[in-house]
């Protein structure tokens, strides 16, 4: 089953170019977080108070007189405009500031346990580089980009392992045993499904301890979520397992005395698993918005700790939407993240499942 799927796979990636696009970026998209504290020029809480809002620096590659150099940059000025009443920032352009890969800068730990200070690029001793400009902090959204990627990208996850495993079991057991266990086994999930998830999200936001740092929140939040959001799932199993219970190879089973636990986890949940990956593929966009979407309004990951969501929040405002686009990265990357999984995951429904392609 596997080869004939991985061939399929092959075949159809070969000839589906936007998705081969969609796998490419995630690739990069994940790679890029797994590296960031190499890659990122410095941490996320690295703050400069007075280059709040400096605009994306300039990276130069021709000197004034035209010729090719060693990439550099300006240091910005932040000056008051007194007929306007507003902050404007210049280039200084009395010091260059040249570009270094692999430099040496603050000190990290890559993988939470190889200590290095040798970052990917940086600049000359005095000098700041910021590629997406800053936020009101005067931190270095490049950065903070990568750092929050971590746990936009992958806090979802989490939820998945949870809310999987649970589903097909519970699933699994309700439909292979019908009857007055499915009835009420079933009635639990629906009664499940009908608890206001946004709702709980207030509550817990509000009880959970005061001393828990933004991520355990967070992460504890999508835990519990996780444990009532499976009973969706949990449905779609039930479906699938009262077809295949009633195939020979279950009375077959049956027959030479294995136990129902047995044939539920190793020959009918088993044969789920196209559907299985299907569903994760495309559950992982749904835990992105998520988190986005709750630490856009204050309930998941909170500063100084960085998400795409809350480095989103300072887009709210549409002075900083006119004045300021660089902060709208983490929106377009959101986008793009969730319109890379929805590809991959149409493409491998459509692999598994041609028939779905049939009926669209």
């Amino acid at each position: 089953m596997f080869e004939k799927i991985d061939s399929s796979l092959i075949k159809r990636l070969k000839k589906d170019k936007v998705t081969l696009v969609g796998i490419f970026v995630l690739i990069f998209l994940y790679t890029a977080i797994l590296f960031a504290p190499f890659v990122a020029p410095y941490s996320q809480t690295h703050s400069s108070r007075d280059l709040s809002y400096t605009p994306p620096c300039k990276i130069f590659t021709v000197t004034s007189d035209y010729k090719l150099s060693k990439p550099y940059t300006y240091n910005y000025i932040r000056e008051f405009n007194p007929d306007t009443y507003s902050i404007e920032y210049k280039m200084d352009r009395s010091k260059k500031y040249y570009v270094n890969f692999l430099q040496k800068g603050e000190s990290y730990k890559l993988f939470g346990f190889i200590p290095s200070n040798i970052h990917l690029f940086g600049v000359d001793k005095g000098g700041e580089i910021f590629l997406l400009g800053t936020d009101i902090n005067g931190r270095d959204n490049f950065s903070r980009l990568l750092f929050g990627g971590q746990i936009s990208l992958t806090i979802g996850f989490l939820a998945l392992f949870i809310s999987f495993p649970i589903g097909m079991l519970y699933g699994g057991i309700s439909g292979y045993f019908g009857g007055v266990t499915d009835m009420l086994m079933m009635r639990v999930a629906e009664a499940i499904m009908s608890i206001p998830s946004f709702y709980l999200l207030i509550i817990l936001a509000a009880v959970l301890p005061s001393g828990m740092s933004s991520v355990q929140r967070f992460t504890m939040i999508t835990a519990i979520l996780a444990f009532i959001g499976w009973a969706g799932f949990a449905r779609v199993i039930r479906g699938m397992v009262l077809s295949i219970k009633e195939q020979e190879f279950i009375e077959a089973s049956k027959s030479i005395g294995a136990g129902s636990f047995r044939i539920i986890t190793k020959h009918i949940l088993p044969q789920t698993i196209s559907y299985v990956v299907v569903a994760i593929t495309l559950s992982v966009p749904s835990y992105i918005l998520a988190e986005s979407g709750l630490s856009f309004l204050g309930l998941g990951i909170q500063q100084p700790d960085a998400s795409w969501g809350n480095m989103l929040k300072e887009a709210q405002e549409y002075v900083n939407i006119l004045s300021r686009p660089w902060l709208l990265t983490p929106g377009f990357l959101i986008f793009v993240a969730v319109l890379s999984f929805n590809l991959v995951g149409d493409t491998i429904r459509d692999i598994l499942d041609p028939k779905s392609k049939a009926r669209r």
